[in-house]
């Protein structure tokens, strides 16, 4: 069975996790904390990030979210449940432009902060979060939220009228901030519905469950009617 080194909340992590889930492969987590920097993460992967898929023993590890994508798409995309890439060039640069918008502009503007803030600092000698940094975060979201919104009123799924990866991206990283209350959703009520969708499905069902000791849920995170 593959094992996939990774965070609870780390976006990129809960995305490899949604893809196996969505094609019903199992996979075996290894929960690691990477800012601890530990020897044995620097040698798989310097650059001391999640996710890290091991696949067989002989094999070399596949590192970053990207890689890691690929790898599951490439070695468990099953041909009985409809894949997450659609058939179509267009269909493709579309989930491929929205994917880039999600794990860099929403990461880079909004999860990384917010989770550098919350969870490492707090792991790291206790240190407290900068509120200064998180009122940045906070509204580069009001903003994000705002193009999502737009997205939803005219779309199905982010990418249009199936459901794609582009749409398990986005749901990893919302369902992340949604754990530490960081999502307003009364003023974002077309992403709210869509959320409502997707985390409906059996795939998300393991995301839902899972809780950083000290740290509990926000209220309303497993619930499917908010």
């Amino acid at each position: 069975m593959a094992r996939l080194l990774h965070h609870t909340l780390d976006p990129a992590s809960r995305l490899a996790r949604l893809m196996f889930a969505e094609y019903g492969v199992g996979v075996e987590l290894e929960a690691i904390k990477p800012w601890s920097r530990d020897p044995l993460l620097l040698e798989i992967n310097p650059a001391a990030t999640v996710p890290i898929l091991l696949v067989e023993d002989h094999e070399p590890p596949v590192v970053g979210a990207l890689a890691v994508i690929h790898a599951i798409e490439e070695r468990f995309s099953p041909t009985t449940v409809e894949g997450l890439f659609p058939a179509t060039h267009a269909g493709r640069a579309e989930v491929w432009r929205l994917m880039e918008w999600v794990l860099s502009k929403l990461n880079d503007e909004v999860t990384r902060y917010v989770i550098e803030e919350k969870i490492v600092k707090r792991d790291q000698r206790g240190g407290t979060p900068d509120p200064s940094v998180l009122r940045v975060a906070k509204a580069n979201l009001v903003e994000h939220m705002l193009y999502f919104n737009w997205l939803f009123a005219t779309r199905h799924w982010i990418a249009g009228d199936v459901m794609t990866l582009a749409d398990f991206a986005l749901a990893a990283h919302l369902s992340c901030l949604d754990y530490l209350g960081d999502v307003t959703w009364e003023t974002s009520v077309e992403t709210r519905d869509w959320y409502a969708r997707i985390k409906s499905r059996p795939a998300f069902r393991s995301l839902l469950s899972d809780r950083v000791p000290g740290m509990p849920a926000h209220r309303g995170y497993a619930d499917l009617d908010f």
